[in-house]
């Protein structure tokens, strides 16, 4: 009963200003996007194969930018706390108290944070120097333009991990561990929500449990600041300290990537 009155507090109800905002949003990213990629092909010479291994490397470092701010948005502030409060923090507290909410939102409420806060990304991405024969900088240039790609993808990948029935390709990728799998997702959805906060691939949540990354910085913040870690989720007390039994417990419980769904 307590969840269900503080799920009133926290329900993200969207305004025809965030709306607009989404919408610019997302046709700035396209704009954007369809620069760097004329850019890149124009110096493609230098080796397709420097633009492949970008690529891999800009999904692993997403998973991890994603788990940075889910992290953030689950364990710091509240939907009141200025912009993000509303834009970030107050969907994340809302898929926590009803986790199909997010199956509900349409392709621009899903997706127009994301493009909006990829944007810089994909501006760094065409002031970056590159030449002819520049291996380097075309690594640079294709790694924050696959970075941008896979941050503009992750709430979408995100609403995939707890849709009922996601496209058959969707369902494949999930089954071979490309990107977020439903049943490695659900780990995160328990109180204090502590652990699996990548949400792009996952790859990174085993690693990132296992060396208590998330708490070890908890810990630096509470004691540089004095605030408290997930205070205000759900109007609930401040939510215990994970034990360190149950991070090591909850990181060897981690699916392999090659494991097949359950059927």
């Amino acid at each position: 009963m307590q969840e269900a009155d503080a799920a009133k507090t926290v329900f993200y109800k969207a305004t025809a200003a965030d709306r607009g905002m989404e919408l610019l949003s997302i046709g700035a990213w396209l704009g954007l996007s369809v620069s760097v990629c004329v850019r890149l092909v124009a110096f493609s010479d230098s080796g397709w194969w420097v633009i492949v291994l970008a690529a891999a490397a800009g999904m692993i470092a997403s998973d991890f930018c994603s788990g940075l701010a889910h992290w953030a948005a689950d364990t710091w502030g509240d939907a009141d706390t200025p912009f993000l409060g509303h834009h970030f923090i107050q969907p994340f507290r809302e898929h926590h108290v009803d986790q199909m909410a997010i199956t509900r939102h349409d392709f621009v409420e899903t997706n127009g944070n994301n493009c909006l806060v990829s944007l810089p990304v994909l501006l760094l991405a065409l002031l970056i120097p590159i030449g002819v024969q520049d291996k380097l900088g075309l690594f640079a240039v294709s790694f924050t333009l696959f970075v941008a790609l896979w941050i503009m993808a992750t709430n979408q990948i995100h609403q995939w991990a707890h849709s009922e029935t996601p496209p058959w390709f969707i369902l494949l990728a999930q089954r071979l561990g490309v990107i977020l799998r439903p049943e490695h997702h659900a780990l995160h959805h328990s109180m204090p929500y502590a652990v699996n906060y990548c949400i792009t691939t996952g790859w990174l949540n085993g690693l990132l449990t296992r060396t208590r990354f998330f708490p070890v910085l908890e810990r630096i913040i509470t004691r540089l600041t004095g605030a408290l870690p997930r205070q205000d989720d759900l109007n609930l007390p401040p939510a215990p300290v994970v034990p360190e039994s149950s991070i090591s417990a909850t990181a060897s419980s981690i699916l392999p990537l090659t494991e097949p769904l359950p059927e």
